[in-house]
């Protein structure tokens, strides 16, 4: 008599017998022993062309402190405008090992993600003889297990899909994707997968932090960031619940004592007799101009943190009816009962209102390999939802957002099927496999979907799909300088990040050591046009 197998839930710890003990945190992580703490956030460059979210004063800035923000502050103080005129970019940091390709989003051969696999080759990646591709139904002439509704090819029954779907209502039909088939090893942080630190060196900044991650690692995340591209200056902020958000900004007693419209009138005040009593002032140094402006600056960046932020509950995402609530993309049950909506409700918060350049999502559990597919299924749900709820919120804010979603290797299948109810009938996942890895991402754009780039000639299929797999559901790792070289996948997300403003010719200046080739190699690497 065989022993009944125990379902897992999301959040619970996955224990396997072919691995060690957890010790580390990224090893409780990774088999869902603890979770993911916290968020990240992203600029917007449409928030230029509006007021800020949060300048809910009712008190405008006079126009001699509205000048100095404008002009002498602003380079000195780091004062900055919500998003730094660019798209915001998060990215899903899936800790263990998560099924991308084709039980999820669908990976072909040479010709595209249409290219198909072998029989066996999709069973490896999950999916039985029954749900493969290009089984077509004949009463519509259609494919029943592809679908283009997010401009990627998706598996129609990826759970992914189904969770990103589950939270699309304005974003529907605005967004476009690409997937990159590339190897990473299986189940270790030492992947450099985490492309912040390049983001951020193209002008990505928000108005508040450039990077944020929800765990206080030097990449923000379970993934490494590349060790050459790592600025300390700008090391992501960790947080993981919303009185952090709210806690980023101190406006101080005043706005406590006083009514916000009188606490920035009062901090103007204070501003102009501190000015004017520094232009009584003689130092008699050389560094005379920067003292003073250093001065003027604390004085000037407490009047504007006042007014910008001088109620910090604006920024609480537990308060945003867009969010949460009746009308909200997280129910008020699900807000309170998933921590990993929480979390993921207090990043879509931070990053389309541009207060942070961009940030990393970090997700555990993705080491499911559990001798069931229901397992993996529930999980890839749950992260599908949060992914749609952050295109939902870029969508209701009216900006542009690019996704990026990588895991640590991959998973496989024998073939042996779990024909639960969560386990739809597909192959259960049945070890680690770092050769059906994959990454891939998302662009929404608030005006229409994003282009396929055709700029270079190849067909467009083969620039939503950035490599290919062998028939045999393997990378293969010939296919582009990213296939088998984890710091060159990195590469190619910041340079279809640059291409997305346009700015592809930037690259070679801002990486002088990168491994992108030739301008027409990296032509061949670019999935969309400019959208911004």
């Amino acid at each position: 008599m065989s022993r009944k197998r125990r379902k897992h839930t999301p959040g619970d710890p996955l224990r396997h017998p072919d691995h060690r003990r957890p010790v580390t945190r990224r090893e409780f992580l990774s088999q869902g022993f603890i979770t993911g703490a916290g968020t990240v956030m992203t600029g917007s460059v449409f928030s230029l062309l509006a007021n800020s979210a949060f300048a809910d004063t009712g008190h405008l800035l006079s126009p001699d402190l509205e000048e100095l923000k404008d002009t002498l502050l602003h380079p000195l103080c780091d004062i900055r405008s919500a998003g730094a005129g660019r798209i915001p970019f998060i990215c899903f940091d899936l800790a263990g090992g998560a099924n991308i390709a084709g039980s999820n989003v669908l990976i072909g051969q040479q010709g595209g993600q249409l290219d198909f696999l072998s029989t066996a080759g999709y069973g490896k990646q999950g999916l039985p003889g029954d749900m493969v591709p290009p089984i077509v139904n004949p009463a519509t002439n259609t494919n029943d297990f592809v679908n283009t509704d997010l401009g990627l090819a998706f598996h129609s029954d990826s759970a992914f899909l189904r969770g990103i779907q589950d939270k699309l209502v304005q974003a529907a039909g605005s967004i476009n994707g690409a997937v990159i088939p590339a190897r990473s090893d299986n189940d270790t942080g030492n992947n450099p997968h985490n492309p912040m630190y390049g983001i951020a060196r193209t002008g990505s900044a928000g108005q508040l932090l450039t990077l944020i991650g929800s765990e206080a690692s030097e990449s923000g995340g379970n993934s490494m960031a590349r060790p050459d591209w790592v600025d300390l200056t700008v090391q992501p902020t960790k947080i993981d619940r919303g009185s952090d958000v709210t806690g980023l900004v101190d406006t101080g007693k005043l706005v406590g004592i006083l009514d916000p419209h009188d606490a920035v009138a009062v901090l103007e005040s204070i501003f102009r007799l501190s000015n004017l009593k520094l232009a009584n002032v003689d130092t008699k140094v050389a560094l005379d101009a920067e003292i003073k402006e250093r001065v003027r600056c604390g004085y000037g960046k407490s009047a504007f943190l006042a007014h910008d932020f001088g109620v910090p509950s604006l920024l609480n995402p537990a308060l945003d009816t867009d969010l949460v609530g009746t009308g909200g993309i997280f129910s008020q049950a699900e807000y309170d009962s998933d921590g990993e909506f929480r979390k993921t409700a207090a990043v879509a918060k931070m990053v389309v209102n541009g207060l942070a350049g961009a940030g990393t999502i970090e997700m555990g559990g993705f080491d499911y390999h559990t001798g069931d597919r229901e397992t993996g299924e529930r999980q890839d749900l749950r992260a599908g939802r949060c992914m749609g709820a952050c295109l939902e919120y870029a969508a209701r804010r009216g900006v542009p957002l690019m996704l990026y979603v990588f895991s640590d290797g991959s998973v496989f299948s024998n073939g042996m099927l779990d024909n639960s109810v969560d386990g739809r009938g597909k192959g259960v996942w049945t070890g680690d496999q770092s050769s059906t890895a994959a990454s891939f991402f998302l662009v929404y754009s608030p005006t229409a979907p994003p282009t396929i780039f055709t700029g270079d000639g190849i067909p467009a299929e083969r620039h939503q799909q950035l490599g290919y797999m062998r028939a045999d559901g393997d990378v293969e790792t010939a296919s582009t300088p990213a296939a088998n070289n984890v710091n060159l996948l990195a590469e190619t997300v910041v340079l279809n990040y640059l291409a997305l403003h346009g700015e592809q010719g930037n690259f070679g200046g801002l990486f002088p050591s990168h491994g992108r080739g030739n301008g027409a190699l990296q032509d061949s690497l670019i999935a969309f046009n400019q959208i911004v």
